[in-house]
């Protein structure tokens, strides 16, 4: 008798339990508190030809949300969904982010970098001085999809223009990428994408004196307040050096040889003026 009031309870409980329903409601209630996870955008060149850059993106352990080819009629290529998590970052970190592959879109442009054009030229790369002539330029067509991708991603995401970036911005001690011949004055100007200084800030904030007046680590501040990560010594360290040298190539490619000068200074505090 007991064994059967058992199973007619369990009975109840189950066909019970086969009439409830599960759904997910996404239209009555809405959070105020989110934002858009993807916060940066981070441009490389892969160092290869177009070849050989869409194999090492397809087919090994490194990868990007897009790739820009230098064919003139290729489309952009989607590698990687944008809310999927690419390798393409690294180690890295830019304003107090760090490990940027979590909240970043990867952009790979096909681009040979720079030529090993002599040892002493390569030697230079490693101490923060950078020839120009060393890198090869981006061609007009990539130049082009480049900044309409940019202009799609910042009106999708709404990225912060500051955080439209290179690889050598979130990672200077170990790279060069997209390097100097990069056109981001253009991509600003033509574009509307990224970061860029006003002409009259800098103007105002080139001053001797007033730069005179800055200590190593009043000027290391400044790069940290835009957002760059480097050390709080009162001197000029090798690391110190890279991370100006990656500042000059976004913003002052004619003259990369990791001195902030007066130049670099009046960039640098127009810019953190512009994008407090």
């Amino acid at each position: 008798m007991i064994k059967k009031i058992v199973f007619l309870f369990l009975t109840l409980v189950l066909s019970s339990c086969t009439s409830l329903k599960y759904s997910v409601n996404s239209s009555k209630y809405k959070s105020k508190s989110y934002n858009e996870r993807v916060r940066f955008v981070i441009l490389h060149y892969t160092a290869l030809n177009d070849e050989r850059s869409i194999t090492a993106l397809t087919k090994n352990n490194v990868s990007s949300h897009y790739l820009v080819t230098q064919e003139r009629y290729d489309s952009v290529y989607s590698l990687v969904p944008d809310t999927q998590r690419a390798w393409h970052a690294g180690t890295s970190s830019f304003d107090g982010y760090k490990n940027l592959n979590d909240n970043s879109i990867g952009i790979e442009i096909s681009n040979l970098g720079y030529s090993n054009a002599s040892k002493q030229k390569t030697a230079n790369l490693k101490e923060g001085i950078v020839d120009t002539t060393m890198f090869y330029p981006y061609n007009d067509a990539q130049v082009f999809k480049i900044g309409m991708l940019l202009k799609e991603l910042t009106a999708k995401y709404k990225i912060n223009p500051k955080y439209i970036l290179g690889h050598s911005d979130i990672a200077p001690t170990r790279k060069f990428d997209p390097g100097p011949k990069f056109p981001w004055k253009h991509l600003y100007d033509h574009y509307g994408v990224g970061a860029w200084f006003e002409k009259k800030d800098f103007n105002a904030f080139y001053s001797q004196d007033l730069f005179n007046s800055y200590s190593a680590k009043d000027l290391k501040d400044e790069l940290r307040k835009y957002g760059y990560d480097i050390n709080s010594t009162d001197n000029w360290d090798l690391q110190s050096k890279k991370v100006v040298s990656a500042f000059q190539m976004h913003f002052r490619p004619r003259k990369v040889d990791g001195v902030f000068d007066l130049e670099t200074f009046a960039i640098i505090k127009a810019l953190n003026k512009k994008y407090k």
